[in-house]
Formats: C-alpha cells, structure tokens, sequence
C-alpha cells in the first residue's frame, strides 16, 4: 500500500465516526484533506451535519464540497473531529502544525467531545523530536523567543512561504518556527516550558487530546488507542 493510499484507506475508516446531524471539525493538511473531500459525497448523498473548520484552507474545501460550515457563535461543542498528525509518540502525544495550522487545530480540537487523528503508520514513532516541534510566535517576539527555544535545546528556523514571497505568515498572522532537536524526551515538560516563554502563541505538541488513531499501512488499517503505545 503505498503512503497515499494508506491516508485514503484511514480517511475512508473514519467516515464510520460521523453521525447524521452532529457537527464535525475539519483538521488541516493532507489525510484530513482526503476525509473532507470524502465527507463531501456522503453530504452530496443526503448527510446531514456541519462543520468547523481548523483553517482556512479546510474551509474553502469544504464549502466547495457542499458541506455546510458553521462556528463557535452558535456551536461551543463540536461532536467528533478528524484530524491528521506529523508525528504520533507514546501515550498518542503528538505533533501538528506541519501545514501551519496548529493554533486553529488546537482550538478545534480543544473543543470536542471526540478528537480522531488519521495517518498513515509511517507517523508512527517511538519518540517525539524527529519532526521540527512548530511553534506560533508573534513577529516582534522572534529574536527574544529563538533565544529561549536554543536555551531548552532546539534549533529553531523560521519558516518560508512555498512561493518564495518571505517569511510564511499563519491564518493569525503570526510566524511560525520549525524546531529541531535531537528528540523531546518528557513532552509535558517541554510543552510547560515553552508555554512559558512570552512571545509563544501556541506550540505543536498535542498532548492528552486524542482519544485514538486510524493507522493505515500494509497490514491494513487498525484503531489504536493512547494505552496501547508505549
């Protein structure tokens, strides 16, 4: 199975998640991207839900697809969300923010009764770290917080628009640091400290949020639950 399908066959299984009249997130980046453009044909088939998007991009796609958006005015709870990860640790820690939308995606997923992640079993890993962790960060506070995050270890970059055009620039307007290390040993702690540095508007450890994952590879596709990575 090659990774595509692999994230085609997880997106397909999560469908089983998606209630008629619930209201769903929509997660960001490639795996959810698949589920939302399969989520379109159960809606254009007569499925009956709403969704809240994690960005805008998310938000286009599935106003494209028919699928009716709403948001936090007039739903604080959001059912089930759908999301993929860049990384999946022991104890379903994550990291997210990959496509750039993890503030949006925490938020999202802050908000729900059901966090889902999809992904291909390649995301699976032993320990987090191998991924650059992104962090959010106001523009003023760069220098002030690439000083601290070198202090705890990392090696942070500033990432770049695709098109060349300069720094790239969040759905928040923000700018994101891609943060490489030689691994997060004990995420809660790294996820405190950086939480602590004035200047850091959200990072991309994902911790004790998701309730399990759909994993795709060529063994097939499995559920798997927090316990049982270690």
């Amino acid at each position: 199975m090659s990774q595509q399908a692999a994230k085609l066959a997880a997106a397909q299984h999560a469908l089983r998640y998606v209630e008629p009249g619930t209201v769903v997130g929509l997660g960001s980046g490639s795996t959810a991207s698949l589920f939302i453009q399969l989520l379109g044909e159960r809606v254009k088939q007569g499925l009956k839900i709403q969704g809240i998007a994690s960005s805008q991009d998310s938000e286009n796609l599935a106003r494209s697809l028919g699928i009716p958006i709403t948001d936090f005015t007039k739903h604080q709870v959001i059912d089930v969300a759908i999301d993929g990860a860049d990384e999946i640790g022991p104890g379903m820690a994550l990291i997210k923010g990959g496509g750039g939308k993890l503030l949006r995606e925490k938020i999202v997923a802050s908000a729900c009764k059901r966090f889902i992640i999809v992904a291909d079993d390649t995301k699976l890993v032993a320990q987090l770290g191998t991924f650059p962790l992104p962090i959010e960060v106001i523009s003023m506070a760069v220098p002030l917080v690439d000083a601290r995050l070198r202090d705890l270890g990392f090696t942070p970059k500033i990432r770049q628009a695709k098109d060349g055009s300069g720094n790239y620039i969040t759905d928040e307007g923000n700018v994101l640091l891609d943060c490489a290390s030689s691994g997060i040993v004990d995420p809660e702690e790294t996820a405190a400290e950086i939480r602590a540095i004035v200047g850091v508007v959200e990072h991309g450890l994902f911790l004790g949020m998701a309730e399990r994952a759909i994993i795709a590879g060529e063994d097939g596709v499995r559920e798997v639950l927090p316990s049982e990575l270690s």
